[in-house]
């Protein structure tokens, strides 16, 4: 079998995305690979909230599901690696989370606000970690711009014994068929602007933890 590459991303790679909105992003990768059998594609929501708050979730799954993705809803960043079907699941080789964001409640440079993104993303990767195979990579994409370098997502990682590998310029572009959203709130089928962001690529500096 030829291997096929996007970017960061290889049809050899077991691959787990989290936080997927309505799973455009996913399904660029699939696209791009010809199959989706080496990848497990979750969100939070429910299938009924995602057809509710994405108009174009449903097709996108059905696509997924016919190129062979595994599409797990209801799974909680937090404690994925205990979710009743992940924590059976193999281990990955890279796990990745776009655009991390706790909900819309008030200004992004709000101190209470930017406290519970950066709590997302640490329950993200304290999570994560036990999830990796040897040599594999967690990925957070994340605007880099204030206030949201405020999170300083690698001391987050740092916090969570993470090995940091490398930092490099998010293009969308890269990624055709890829609609960020904003997730929440009435406009939650809407795009929001990317501006200046990266992805920012982990490692564990340790295995065969004891789940």
């Amino acid at each position: 079998m030829e291997e096929k590459i996007v970017k960061h991303y290889s049809s050899f790679h077991n691959i787990l995305l989290v936080g997927e909105g309505d799973f455009s992003f996913a399904l660029c990768l699939a696209k791009a690979f010809g199959s989706a059998v080496n990848m497990v594609a979750t969100s939070l929501d429910d299938r009924g909230s995602l057809a509710m708050k994405y108009r174009g979730a449903i097709r996108n799954l059905i696509e997924l599901e016919g190129l062979g993705c595994t599409i797990m809803h209801e799974v909680d960043v937090h404690n994925m690696n205990q979710h009743h079907q992940l924590k059976h699941h193999n281990f990955f080789d890279r796990i990745i989370f776009n655009f991390p964001h706790s909900g819309f409640f008030q200004n992004e440079s709000d101190a209470w606000v930017i406290g519970e993104h950066k709590k997302l993303v640490s329950g993200f990767l304290g999570s994560a970690k036990y999830m990796l195979n040897v040599g594999g990579e967690i990925h957070i994409t994340h605007k880099t711009a204030h206030p949201f370098s405020n999170w300083n997502i690698k001391n987050l990682a740092e916090n969570e014994k993470l090995l940091f590998i490398e930092e490099v310029t998010f293009y969308q572009h890269f990624y055709p068929g890829y609609g960020n959203k904003k997730g929440a709130g009435f406009k939650c089928d809407k795009s929001f602007p990317i501006g200046k962001c990266s992805t920012f690529k982990f490692g564990s500096l340790y295995y065969n933890f004891v789940l």
